[in-house]
Order: C-alpha cells, then sequence, then structure tokens
C-alpha cells in the first residue's frame, strides 16, 4: 500500500504542478496559488463538517499549521520558476526535496534494505534526468533554479510535516483542511501586502479559470493526502522517493497536451525512474 499510495502521490503533484505552471503564465503566481487553495479550503471543510473529524482535534496539528505556513512560500516560488521556465530545470530540481523527509526517516531510524538503497539511488538520478536538465547560464535560467531550490526545501519540509499531523483518516482531513486554512491565510496575508505595495495588481480571476484553479488545488490537497497515508503504511524513505517522481508525469504531461518533444536523456531518466521503483517496491 506505500508504493501505491506514494505513486498516486507523484502522479497527482504531477498533473498540479502542469496545471499549476501553465495558469501561472497567464495570471500572477501569487493570485494562483490563493485562487486554488482556496477553493481547496471549502472543499475539505465540508468533508470535516461531514465526517465529523473535529473530534481529532489535538496537538498534532500544530504540524499542519506549520506545513501550512512552510506550503506557500514553496508554492509560489515554484510557479514562479515554471512561468520563468524552462521545465527542464525547474521540473526535476523541484524533486531535490525529497532529501528532507528522507533525511529525517534515517534519523528516525529507518534503515532501507540494500534493494531499496539502490532503488533510492535509481529512481532519484532518474528523476533529475527526466526533465531534462538544463544549465545554459542565462539569467533567467539561474533565477529559476535558485527558486526552485527554495521551492524544494518547502515542499520537502511540507511532506515531513503533513506526515506528523494526523494518525488516522478523518484526522488527516482535519489536518489538511487546518494546513489548507494556514495556506490561505498565510497567502492572502501575502497578496494583500503585495497589492498595498503597488508590486501586485488586485486578484483578477476570470470564471472560464476556475475549474483549471480547482483541479490544481484540489489535486495538490489530495497528493498531500496520499502521501500521509504512504508514510503511515510504510517506512518513510520509501514513502518519500516514490512520490518524489512526480517531474516524470510532469513532463510526460507537457508532451501529451503541449506536444513537447521529449529529448533522449529525459526518456533515459523516466526509465530510470521506473527501474527505481522497481527496486523500491520489491525490496
Amino acid at each position: 500500500m506505500t508504493a501505491l499510495f506514494a505513486l498516486a502521490t507523484s502522479l497527482l503533484w504531477g498533473l498540479a504542478d502542469f496545471g499549476g505552471g501553465l495558469l501561472t503564465r497567464r495570471m500572477p503566481a501569487l493570485t494562483v496559488v490563493v485562487a486554488s487553495q482556496s477553493i481547496a479550503t471549502v472543499v475539505l471543510g465540508a468533508i470535516v463538517v461531514a465526517t465529523g473529524a473535529w473530534s481529532e482535534a489535538g496537538p498534532q496539528l500544530w504540524f499542519a499549521v506549520a506545513a501550512g505556513l512552510v506550503g506557500p512560500v514553496a508554492m509560489l516560488a515554484f510557479y514562479k520558476a515554471l512561468a520563468l521556465g524552462p521545465m527542464g530545470v525547474v521540473s526535476p530540481l523541484g524533486s531535490l526535496g525529497v532529501a528532507v523527509p528522507v533525511g529525517v526517516g534515517l534519523v528516525l531510524g529507518e534503515r532501507p534494505g540494500l534493494l531499496q538503497f539502490a532503488g533510492i539511488a535509481v529512481a532519484v538520478v532518474g528523476v533529475v534526468l527526466a526533465g531534462g536538465p538544463q544549465f545554459k547560464g542565462a539569467p533567467v535560467q539561474r533565477q529559476a533554479v535558485l527558486l526552485t531550490l527554495l521551492a524544494a526545501f518547502g515542499f520537502g519540509a511540507v511532506m515531513a510535516l503533513i506526515a506528523e499531523a494526523s494518525t488516522n483518516l478523518t484526522g488527516l482531513f482535519l489536518a489538511l483542511f487546518v494546513q489548507r486554512v494556514t495556506n490561505v491565510f498565510a497567502g492572502g496575508t501575502a497578496l494583500y501586502a503585495a497589492v498595498r505595495r503597488g508590486t501586485e495588481a488586485p486578484p483578477k480571476v476570470s470564471p472560464a479559470a476556475l475549474p483549471a484553479l480547482a483541479f490544481v488545488g484540489l489535486a495538490d490537497v489530495a497528493a498531500n493526502g496520499t502521501y500521509s497515508l504512504a508514510a503511515q503504511t510504510g517506512p518513510v524513505t520509501v514513502a518519500a522517493v516514490l512520490a518524489s517522481l512526480y517531474p516524470v508525469v510532469t513532463a510526460l504531461a507537457a508532451r501529451g497536451i503541449l506536444s513537447e518533444r521529449l529529448r533522449g536523456v529525459q526518456a533515459a531518466g523516466a526509465g530510470l525512474a521506473l527501474v527505481g521503483t522497481v527496486l523500491l517496491a520489491t525490496g
């Protein structure tokens, strides 16, 4: 089940990142973050009320609050990097945040077997290559790299924090709701301050963009949920690496929807990621 939940996380994150990257080419990144997370918050609020998840409130929700504060910073940096492009820089480097939860798992005493260690190494290399990394030295590309590394650390921290925020399914609904409320509060505050300073235009969201924003927000929150379940049902080191395969999904979505051609290094990376997945699942 750990592998299944973690791979579902990769699928959801990969599609959410692809959708978010497209949206930020048409509207400010901060508006995309706040609008998409607001929609997810409303849906999660309804689920919390329907399931009676309020009964699961406890000190562990502070982990969700922390994840909610870190998340908008990481998402904003990542979406801005996606808008700057190229995805060959942003997508693979964004997955390097896997080092945070993997490191936490190792500190807590997890010791993967030999095959799993090999799988981790192969999968991480595959993920980096799957984005077809390009480092030409252009100023925009350097800015994209810096933003993506900031996002990667933030994503890794969110993965580690949300895994500690609940112990059962209803508690997970509440933790995700608290995380999203915090996301919207933090992102909304930043957006308000930016508008007041004149560095950001007042947010305008057309009705035509709402379905895409809803998809991005709900896919992202669902990915956090499946990752939490993966981390609870098996080793965090395995769950985190399998969940980090989302750049492969992003690259394939760009190929299928935008007709972007996969370079040889990307195809090789996707193959290595698959090999690493098999090693992790069988180890």
